[in-house]
């Protein structure tokens, strides 16, 4: 069986920024309750992983030379 691979057009950077900023949208849209602060927390959860993603990828992690 041969493993199906997909190639991504944006990085996973945008990815994330995207994704997190369509949920917030999506929240504002909602009134207040659980599916609302369901999104936002999915939203901060998503910048969060972007924020980490963007410090593991940073110079400053470079392995010794």
């Amino acid at each position: 069986m041969e493993r199906r691979r997909v190639k991504q057009e944006a990085s996973l950077e945008e990815r994330l920024a995207g994704q997190a900023r369509r949920l917030r949208d999506e929240a504002e849209m909602l009134p207040p309750g659980g599916e609302r602060d369901g999104l936002i927390r999915r939203a901060r959860q998503t910048e969060i992983a972007w924020h980490i993603n963007e410090w593991l990828n940073s110079p400053g992690l470079a392995p010794p030379k």
